[in-house]
């Protein structure tokens, strides 16, 4: 089988699940871990419709990928105008990206009572937004939006818009179940008849409000589709995309079908865990290839057959993704991936020493606290180099009080009080300000400042909570990461807590006791 492309769509179409919403850090550091992972296309969004994503791609103009191709997104051409008067034409031509993909109707139903334009004119929109931007771009790809739907109600119109789009010289045609309806025979079936018609490479792009958006795709492929589109851990809007995890897995592991690099896709669980993190989105343990549980086994008959032959039990090597196997009652996880992580930190952990054990065993008891160290590695180096005695604390903690008040105006003030230890003096420092988190921060850093002076240079530049155990209520435990900055790069922070502001305050000191820990470097 050929090779396929995979096209990320995470940053767009991703960012549509309810309850996602990035900054264009977020953005920028999620570009960058894809990157690495070796996908070959990152939509990084539409230019044309927001602010935010118009400053990513003015970001990205300054930032060089070492394996992937950056795309744009946008529609064609809006009924009655030309293509160098639309607006959202023209930002796709300002975002400079080596590809830009647009999207048109292939559903005769849609262009009637949706865009409200006749069938011809529909055909002319295709024809000439594909014409404008070939001419300023080496590679348009043109999605058939709602194709499946389309071709079901009126298969001669349906194809009529992409031999638009192939006539125009469109570069690769991807075939949209946009509403997420078609099955798979009919998806093969569709793209086999369409095969025959079309010159140009195909893609797929599907949605799971069936649950068969992977289905789907790896149907379309052994149609002839060289071309998948979709989100990292299934995000996306209503039931989401199709997860390039799982199909990125079932490429490598079962249909032996080149994608990413061979040498990339045992890094695969730990991309998708960065990204959960950083969306703020919870992963479910029983993931496919990728959740903590997909390769878990409880006492009884499993474990006993999966001691005397791994095979019994699992269909894949769970260490080809990057994940492990778990003796749930037997206490026997391994924790190849952190040692991995280690190791590239320059961290010297042996799988097979007495001590890595007893930290392997820390970090498992850490994690059912509900710690994640795939998102916050500054946190996760702090963790390894303590237990190992590799690094010795630049304060020590006395006490410090948090307070928030409201007025009888109606403003609300907090304060924060913070008593150390630092280098044989104690300090103590006071302010107020807006946010509980904000003083305290405020504060550890006034007591710091006139033994690091170099912590002036760095600042917060995200907070996220998520609540780990939604049935305690107010009591559960929250996960709290902060990211911050200073001139040079960025790092991420974790802290777990029953106490939101405990659970901030071991996030901050990290973040600063990693910043003095480099600079010190």
């Amino acid at each position: 089988m050929s090779k396929i492309t995979i096209y990320d769509t995470t940053l767009r179409d991703g960012s549509q699940t309810e309850g996602v919403s990035y900054t264009v850090a977020d953005k920028l550091k999620i570009t960058e871990k894809l990157d690495e992972l070796g996908v070959h296309y990152i939509e990084g969004g539409w230019p044309g419709s927001n602010p935010k994503d118009k400053e990513y791609f003015e970001v990205m103009k300054t930032c060089k990928l070492k394996n992937a191709k950056l795309a744009a997104f946008g529609s064609t051409r809006r009924a009655g105008i030309k293509p160098g008067e639309d607006t959202n034409l023209r930002e796709l031509v300002a975002s400079q990206t080596p590809t830009v993909t647009i999207f048109g109707k292939s559903w005769d139903l849609h262009v009637t009572d949706v865009i409200k334009t006749t069938v011809d004119e529909n055909l002319k929109m295709i024809a000439d937004s594909v014409v404008f931007l070939k001419k300023n771009f080496r590679e348009v790809f043109y999605d058939a939006e709602h194709f499946f739907d389309g071709y079901k109600h009126n298969p001669k119109y349906a194809l009529k818009t992409i031999l638009a789009a192939q006539e125009a010289k469109a570069d690769c045609i991807i075939l949209c179940d946009t509403n997420g309806g078609a099955l798979p025979e009919e998806v093969t079936k569709i793209v086999k008849e369409v095969k025959k018609k079309i010159k140009v490479s195909l893609g797929i792009h599907t949605h799971n409000d069936q649950g068969l958006a992977v289905a789907n795709s790896l149907a379309a492929i052994n149609a002839g589709c060289m071309q998948v589109q979709g989100t990292f851990n299934g995000l996306g809007e209503r039931c989401g995309n199709a997860d390039l995890c799982t199909i990125m897995a079932i490429l490598e592991t079962k249909m032996k079908s080149k994608s990413i690099p061979e040498n990339k896709i045992k890094h695969l669980m730990e991309t998708s865990h960065y990204i959960s993190e950083i969306s703020n989105y919870t992963l479910s343990n029983n993931h496919p290839f990728i959740g903590h549980s997909a390769f878990a086994h409880k006492a009884g008959v499993h474990i006993d057959a999966m001691l005397k032959n791994p095979i019994a039990y699992e269909h894949v090597k769970p260490e080809v993704v990057g994940n492990h196997r778990r003796l749930l009652t037997s206490e026997l996880a391994g924790k190849m991936p952190i040692v991995l992580k280690a190791q590239k930190m320059n961290i010297p952990l042996d799988k097979n020493s007495p001590e890595a054990k007893v930290i392997m065993q820390e970090l498992q008891q850490k994690e059912h606290q509900g710690y994640q160290f795939e998102g916050a590695d500054a946190s996760f180096e702090l963790f390894m180099k303590r237990r190992l005695k590799l690094y010795q604390p630049f304060f020590h903690l006395d006490g410090f009080k948090v307070y928030t008040e409201k007025k009888l105006d109606g403003v609300v003030i907090a304060g924060a009080t913070v008593r150390l230890k630092v280098d044989g003096s104690d300090e103590m420092a006071s302010v107020e300000g807006h946010g509980p988190v904000e003083v305290l921060d405020r504060a550890l850093r006034s007591a710091l400042r006139k033994f690091y002076p170099n912590l002036e240079h760095m600042h917060l530049v995200d907070y996220k909570v998520r609540v780990l155990d939604t049935k305690e209520g107010t009591a559960a435990r929250v996960r709290v990461l902060i990211e911050s900055k200073d001139e040079r790069d960025s790092w991420t922070t974790v802290g777990v807590h029953e106490n939101v502001i405990e659970a901030s305050w071991e996030a901050l000191v990290d973040g600063i006791e990693y910043k003095l820990l480099k600079d010190k470097k």
